[in-house]
């Protein structure tokens, strides 16, 4: 029968291909254990002599630095509905507070544009930053145009960012990650740290796959690589690099850090600053907490060290064309793009881990020619046992006794592998994870197949791997609930309540005093009230309006606040509800403060809108240790109403007047152009920790010369009113009313 022939010759030209294959896997597997090896032995060695003599590291003294200027950057492009989940989850989670992000939006994504503004008038730490070409354009191309952003802000806010950190944003970052950041960044030039993704549905083999190889990865192959060749590459989120790294990447690419012809410009620039001799680290810090907060029940199989590790958590694609479309990106920009780019090194150990690097090129490609042929010789068994009288073929591996010790070997390699993936899946995931890794390889294997095959066929339409264009992979953010709306315009406000006509508000405008900000300015003139100011300002932010006696505020609770925490943000401690402490404010509080006052006063608190001038004077009265002549201005009134120089029912009258009028230093700058209030907070954070005055503090960043100052606190003092000149001008008018009647 010709088909018997036609048959044995497939199988015979079969055996050849699998004796080729084999001897591939082979040489990948022991590439593979090569790496097992040194990361068990290295790890062994640490804990009986290195941890036996030194301790962990607890994240307690993650708190010594101070908090250094950090700026995170966000690529976005139709990102409508994740940035602001984003920035909520980053103010209310963050144990840190200086530190901007810097979202990167296209001038033809109005969407995203709009999105992040809402964003921007909630958060003043988020800045929206507009690419000068429209989208979409690379992922570097957009960090560039907003790496251009952050350093025109340093100048504007007379600051220097001492961090610059990659995220996505649709990513969950840990809470203690900018602390950590912030302890190596003036040692280390590119700080990488784990990245895990989300688990879904346990079926969901196109999402979960990312679980399994991200675990084994960031668990095992890079701190193995960070210890043989000092190179950690990016993961492209989770990154952070010093100044020092910033700006030799910029001065390399002649005014462009990132590569905008590379699809993997995180991969990449961990390269450029390991050829330019610079440190590189790949970090997995658990935080392990033992008081305080309870533990969480552990999965079986899970280690607690592995599993509290500071880490990226996200979402990853969960279908087959978008992790296929994503995975090419990837293996263009790793393999086909860093081989046109960097080609091989002088380092042996950096060549080998290039190697392993690009070897996806053609292992992806035998995976999955292996797990073909093995269903075909399971299907040829199969059919030999079910049909007892079909033709018996000599098996292809007659004969061929070296090559039973090859399959002997990858079937152990195999088994090895498997273990290896159950044991880092298991370690953050649980032992269920763990052993679903298993037949999530073949899946995997298909994905990768595929990838490298649109990878292999892009490049041959474009002509050059570094032609192919940025395809974007879009992602899920985990709901936090909520609602992300911009606030309305205080003049919006004011004019819909009726406390002032358009008109009114249009001449107060034109006219508003030097020196002050519009609310402030009507109020001087008598236009409006305190009252009517903070209404609207309430009504705007959220949150109620109350008057606030700051002569009569409980001792305890002003002893419960520090002095630093009540000047800084210019709060005074009302009373406690529910356990909750409630505090005053003459303006908006943003997330990122609010939480930050939280974790420093270890309790929760919210705030409440007061008249303007009362928390100023409360500040002078209980925290800023005011003048002996002004001490106490209302005991002053107080004393010359006994004396009947000014009538008994003007002393609230004067006693709010007062108030209302009384001016900060930080509003002047603002309203006269020096600073704008984004970059005015910015320095408030590095003059949090100085013990200057804040005058002194201005004059030493360079923010005003000493002439200036003088000048602003000149016009300070004639802008708010002392209790003596008031007196004055009230006892004249007395005794006039006195001599009338």
């Amino acid at each position: 029968m010709w088909w018997l022939d036609a048959f044995s010759t497939y199988l015979y030209a079969l055996g050849a291909v699998v004796i080729v294959i084999a001897l591939l896997i082979l040489i990948s597997g022991l590439d593979d254990f090569f790496i097992d090896v040194v990361y068990w032995t290295r790890r062994l060695w640490r804990s009986l002599f290195v941890y036996n003599t030194c301790e962990h590291m607890l994240y307690h003294q993650l708190y010594r630095p101070a908090e250094k200027p950090l700026a995170i950057m966000v690529p976005a492009w139709q990102e409508t509905g994740v940035i602001g989940p984003m920035a909520e989850l980053v103010a209310t989670t963050l144990d840190y507070e200086n530190y901007h992000i810097f979202v990167g939006t296209y001038p033809n994504d109005p969407d995203t544009q709009r999105d992040v503004d809402e964003v921007c008038v909630r958060f003043p730490n988020v800045h929206k930053v507009v690419c000068a070409r429209p989208g979409p354009t690379s992922k570097a191309d957009c960090l560039n145009n907003v790496l251009d952003a952050i350093l025109q802000f340093e100048q504007r806010a007379r600051m220097t960012f001492e961090g610059f950190i990659l995220h996505d944003s649709e990513d969950v970052v840990c809470e203690h990650e900018l602390r950590l950041f912030n302890y190596l960044v003036h040692r280390k030039d590119l700080i990488q740290i784990p990245v895990y993704p989300f688990e879904r549905q346990w079926n969901n083999f196109t999402s979960l796959h990312y679980l399994d190889e991200f675990a084994e990865l960031h668990g095992k192959d890079v701190p193995v690589r960070e210890a043989l060749a000092g190179q950690v590459p990016s993961a492209g989120v989770g990154t952070c690099f010093s100044r020092r790294a910033v700006l030799a990447l910029i001065e390399e690419g002649n005014g462009i850090a990132f590569d905008v012809q590379s699809l993997t410009e995180d991969y990449d620039i961990g390269l450029r600053l390991k050829a330019r001799g610079m440190e590189e680290i790949f970090v997995r810090f658990p935080v392990l907490r033992y008081q305080r907060h309870p533990k969480q029940p552990d999965r079986l199989g899970q280690s607690r060290h592995e599993a509290n590790v500071v880490c990226v958590r996200e979402y990853f694609p969960d279908r087959l064309t978008t992790a296929v479309r994503q995975k090419s990106r990837w293996i263009i920009g790793i393999v086909y793009q860093g081989y046109r780019t960097h080609g091989w090194k002088r380092s042996l150990v950096l060549n080998y881990f290039l190697w392993r690097d690009r070897k996806g090129a053609i292992s992806n490609f035998v995976s999955f020619a292996a797990m073909l042929i093995m269903l075909q010789l399971a299907a040829v068994g199969l059919l030999q046992l079910v049909w007892p009288s079909a033709p018996r073929f000599v098996s292809i591996f007659e004969g061929q006794g070296w090559f039973d010790g090859v399959l002997v070997a990858n079937v152990a390699l195999m088994g090895n592998r498997m273990l290896q993936r159950i044991i880092f899946v298991s370690g953050y995931y649980g032992v269920k994870q763990g052993l679903l890794s298993i037949p999530r390889l073949l899946w995997g294997n298909l994905i990768n197949f595929m990838a490298n095959w649109r990878a292999i066929r892009q490049i041959i339409r474009c002509g050059d791997p570094r032609r192919v264009a940025w395809d974007k992979t879009t992602h899920d953010f985990p709901s936090i609930g909520g609602e992300n709306h911009a606030k309305r315009s205080l003049d919006e406000v004011l004019v819909d309540n009726g406390v002032i006509s358009a008109a009114d508000l249009h001449d107060a405008q034109l006219h508003r005093i030097d020196g002050l900000q519009l609310g402030s300015s009507m109020i001087h003139e008598g236009r409006i009230t305190a009252e009517q100011l903070a209404a609207p300002i309430a009504e705007q932010i959220g949150v109620s309006c109350e008057s606030v006696d700051p002569a009569s505020l409980p001792r305890e609770l002003l002893m419960a606040v520090p002095r630093h925490v009540a000047l800084h943000y210019a709060v005074l401690p009302l009373r406690v509800e529910s356990g909750t402490l409630v505090l005053a404010s003459e303006s908006y509080i943003d997330p990122v403060s609010l939480a930050a006052i939280a974790r420093q006063l270890g309790r929760r608190v919210r705030y409440v809108i007061a008249y303007k001038g009362q928390v100023t004077v409360g500040l002078r009265r209980w925290y800023a240790h005011a003048e002996k002549g002004d001490r106490d201005p209302h005991h002053l009134l107080e004393m010359a109403a006994d004396r009947g120089l000014i009538a008994r029912e003007r002393v609230s009258q004067l006693w709010n007047g007062y108030m209302s009028r009384q001016v900060m230093l930080g509003e002047i700058l603002v309203a006269q152009g020096h600073l704008d209030e984004v970059a005015f907070r910015a320095l408030l954070l590095n003059h949090a920790r100085s013990e200057q005055r804040l005058g002194e503090f201005l004059i030493e960043q360079g923010v005003i010369s000493k002439e200036t100052l003088h000048r602003l606190l000149r016009l300070q003092a004639s802008l708010q009113p002392s209790v003596t000149s008031l007196l004055e001008q009230e006892c004249a008018s007395f005794q006039r009313l006195e001599r009338a009647s």
